[in-house]
């Protein structure tokens, strides 16, 4: 009986959130909140009552979502303060009109700006900054569209990222998931840097030749069109801005591996966010602006979290997390188990492409996990193969800001796929090599 609610149970999560009958909040709480009720209703649930299975969920999500928070107003206020623009300025000039240095540049400011975890502002400040260069020099639109997704991908993978932060709420693991991923993500970001961007660029360079740009022209580029927008810029700050961002996110990697230097991520973004606000924004109202302005991103991050933390506590406090587990482990043969972590990793690639990362994660992951478990892989071990799967999941239609990307670039969704694709194939072969690379994942046990 708790077998056929716990299949019956991701069935109905999964229609509701792929038919968008409810939102993923609304889903993750109401959807197991019925069938825990009925469990415990017919008798087949675990001792225990709801109350304490959601408390012991939330409980396991509530530094994630704190982290996340801040993390997440740390870098919006980054960004207002224009942070980023003067990396704008160096790439612009840097590539002036030679196709090949206009590529790279490209993908310095994406991986840039891609820090704060959010598509839509990274299209829209590397188009606003690159397709007017790309347009003017004639060069192919379709690779400013792949290298902005590549990088994107990539930092993505940030624990204040959506996927990192979905994996990290569902196997309760911490900030120390970054340790892991590093070399994974620096490789790929390698990747991209000399040998995607230069291949684009070296035949671009035979196709159009190398150009001159005025300084009338780079300026025109450069110059911010909003005036409320430049209000809230702070270059006087930038140098303290910089330091104090190098300065967190060194600690929060260093502190993985680094006992006597570990900080709890949320004390980091915590200090780091009021120092920010205090450095930059002097005046208490400026300050608040600048809190209400960007809280709509952060929140919509972090009640998912907390959401999670509801769905994980009445799937495992009632028992059907268990009962969903033991009825797959009955059907996979026991030598496709101790690869059960590369076994994750490439099913979260079509995973996450064809079911939104709601779906993955909270529906799809923990009885995945639930086996892994069972043949002796870790939780964390299981939380980076399920992110494996991201090098491809921003091609998925599922995901809402590649349509303004491809709108703004007037780019074929199908061709723009297809070239992204073969390119981010090697972002998830390198993803693997780096996670195994960085003792987070074993390839047997």
């Amino acid at each position: 009986m708790l077998t056929i609610l716990s299949w019956v149970m991701i069935v109905v999560f999964m229609y509701v959130i792929l038919t968008k009958k409810m939102t993923p909040f609304a889903s993750l709480v109401i959807i197991p909140l019925i069938f825990a009720l009925i469990a415990k209703f017919t008798g087949v649930a675990n001792d225990g009552n709801i109350g304490e299975w959601v408390l012991a969920g939330v409980d396991g999500t509530a530094k994630t979502g704190i982290m996340l928070l801040f993390a997440i107003l740390f870098f919006s206020i980054m960004l207002d303060a224009g942070l980023f623009d003067p990396i704008t300025e160096k790439m612009i000039r840097f590539a002036g009109g030679d196709p090949m240095k206009v590529l790279i540049a490209t993908a310095v400011l994406a991986a840039s700006i891609s820090l704060n975890g959010d598509g839509t502002t990274t299209t829209l400040i590397c188009v606003a900054a690159f397709l007017p260069i790309y347009q003017k020099l004639n060069m192919k639109i379709m690779n400013l569209g792949v290298l902005i997704i590549m990088q994107n991908t990539i930092m993505n993978l940030l624990p204040w990222g959506g996927p990192t932060a979905r994996a990290m709420a569902v196997m309760d693991v911490g900030a120390e998931i970054l340790g892991y991923l590093a070399p994974g993500m620096v490789l790929s970001i390698l990747y991209v840097l000399f040998i995607v961007a230069p291949y684009m660029g070296k035949k671009e360079r035979e196709r159009l030749g190398v150009k001159h740009m005025t300084e009338e022209e780079i300026q025109e580029l450069l110059a911010v069109k909003d005036p409320e927008e430049q209000k809230l810029r702070r270059p006087d700050r930038w140098a303290f801005n910089a330091i104090l961002t190098i300065v967190l996110i060194g600690w929060l990697v260093a502190g993985s591996f680094i006992d006597s230097i570990s900080v709890p991520p949320l004390l980091l973004f915590l200090v780091g966010t009021v120092i920010a606000l205090m450095v930059n924004y002097p005046k208490l109202s400026d300050q608040g602006k600048r809190i209400s302005d960007n809280a709509g991103d952060a929140v919509s991050v972090v009640i998912l979290v907390f959401g999670a933390g509801v769905f994980m506590g009445l799937f495992q406090g009632s028992g059907l997390s268990d009962a969903m587990a033991k009825s797959l482990t009955s059907i996979i043969p026991e030598k496709l188990g101790h690869f059960w972590g590369i076994v994750i990793a490439l099913i979260s690639a079509p995973g996450t492409f064809f079911i939104s990362n709601d779906g993955f994660y909270f529906g799809i992951l923990p009885p995945l996990a639930e086996i892994g478990i069972n043949y002796g892989f870790t939780n964390m071990e299981l939380a980076l193969a399920s992110l494996m799967g991201q090098a491809f999941h921003l091609l998925s239609p599922l995901v809402a800001f590649i349509y303004l990307l491809l709108r703004l670039l007037d780019l074929d969704m199908g061709q723009w796929q297809k070239e992204s694709a073969k390119w981010l194939i090697g972002v998830f072969v390198l993803l693997v090599v780096g996670t195994v690379i960085s003792g987070g994942l074993r390839l047997y046990v």
